[in-house]
């Protein structure tokens, strides 16, 4: 029964960090855009983090049930948990990542972050074919400028 207990919890964390990725996802874009951080523009980080909140924007809108809080709950219950407190760690975790409101207050908060992350394309889209850092990518072909490549 600890293992289902020990895995809930894990869920939870998991959970928590998905959250996390959102939310300092986007105050990192709107950061990086102000002091010149050129990884924020990464096509791979801004894709990811656009489709981790369009998930979570269409279950609400659809009005399923997260499917991470659905395993939790399994877990919870196969290792005799009705409910908290369980772990120091998961139940910390769970308190900070659930919070009561109305459905529609959830539904219409991920909407607005959802078109918030979605402004940022418009203000600042990724730079396709640009490493991180600045460099081009492999294999990219990159706009000639007259001179020849130093061997």
């Amino acid at each position: 029964m600890l293992i289902y207990r020990i895995a809930a919890d894990a869920v939870v964390l998991f959970h928590f960090s998905y959250i996390a990725f959102v939310v300092f996802g986007l105050m990192a874009i709107l950061a990086g855009l102000a002091l010149g951080w050129r990884w924020v523009r990464g096509p791979r980080f801004r894709i990811a983090h656009l489709a981790a909140i369009a998930i979570v924007a269409a279950q609400s809108i659809l009005g399923l049930v997260c499917p991470l809080t659905t395993l939790e709950n399994a877990l919870r219950l196969r290792g005799g948990q009705a409910s908290y407190p369980g772990a120091f760690i998961g139940y910390w975790a769970h308190r900070l990542t659930f919070f009561r409101a109305p459905p529609w207050a959830f539904t219409t908060g991920y909407i607005l972050f959802g078109l918030a992350v979605l402004g940022t394309f418009a203000m600042a889209p990724p730079r396709w074919g640009e490493h991180p850092q600045g460099r081009p990518v492999a294999g990219r072909s990159q706009p000639h400028d007259g001179t020849k490549p130093i061997a």
